[in-house]
């Protein structure tokens, strides 16, 4: 049995356990996360981190076209104070950093295009699979800046250090076969049956003894966790500091008025 829960206007939570699945629905904005919809992704994440029930999370979007177009983009940027930038990247932080800590198997069904900030909640799933017609791309530096929701130091742990530093650095747009070369994702599928193939992969999880699936996810983490840190630290100082750069605020200028940014460096 299925229970279906609105959690906001834009996410809904499906609970079969022992899979949940959360889905993004916003297709009028391109899936994107605003604050109330990512303050309400993180409850839901804080309320599945004590289930004894659910052994295996999916995150999906709603449609073929869009798993999410991120937080933000320089519109909405545009229209918001730094303070207001800064706050919701930290919010986006803590809440992808509670979203990778769950103790159960979670799983990002790509169903489309993965942009900006959808790409770093992706990153903080265990498992990743996308449709054939997917897309990804980190554009933050077109606009002046980085991805602040974890994707530096999280994208190199997926795919190596030189694709992770290409991808950030020239905001370039890959496909699913690219991604799943570099190892970004497990596999690949046919349109339309993406989310099919993750709940089928869920099941076969849950199925498997929770102390066995918990206990491997929960080792794999704390090999990694000393070094994770201090970049995770390293990213929120240097966040600061851009917020409020020239660079920035040309990126962003520059995006909104659709001409080439000039870069200062400064």
């Amino acid at each position: 049995m299925t229970i279906t829960t609105e959690l906001h206007s834009e996410l809904r939570l499906d609970l079969a356990p022992p899979v949940a699945t959360i889905t993004i629905d916003a297709p009028d904005n391109e899936n994107r996360l605003n604050p109330e919809s990512l303050r309400n992704l993180g409850a839901v994440i804080d309320e599945l981190r004590t289930s004894t029930d659910i052994q295996a999370v999916i995150f999906t979007g709603a449609g073929d076209q869009w798993f999410s177009a991120g937080l933000m983009n320089p519109a909405i940027r545009a229209a918001m104070t730094k303070d207001e930038v800064i706050a919701y990247v930290v919010d986006g932080n803590r809440i992808f950093d509670e979203l990778e800590a769950l103790p159960q198997i979670t799983i990002a069904a790509i169903n489309g295009r993965i942009v900006a900030g959808a790409s770093e909640l992706a990153l903080a799933c265990d498992i990743r699979i996308a449709g054939e017609h997917s897309t990804l791309m980190l554009p933050e530096a077109k606009w002046g800046g980085f991805p602040g929701a974890g994707a530096p130091h999280r994208l190199p742990m997926a795919v190596g250090h030189a694709h992770a530093i290409e991808l950030i650095a020239s905001g370039k747009v890959i496909d699913a076969g690219e991604m799943a070369r570099i190892g970004f994702l497990n596999h690949i599928h046919p349109k339309g049956e993406v989310l099919a193939a993750a709940t089928e992969l869920a099941g076969a999880i849950g199925a498997n003894g929770p102390l066995a699936t918990r206990g491997a996810k929960r080792i794999a983490r704390a090999r990694r966790e000393p070094g994770f840190r201090a970049a995770r630290e390293l990213s929120d100082s240097l966040r600061h500091a851009l917020e409020w750069s020239d660079d920035v605020d040309e990126g962003i200028a520059a995006a909104t008025e659709g001409r080439p940014a000039k870069f200062t460096g400064r």
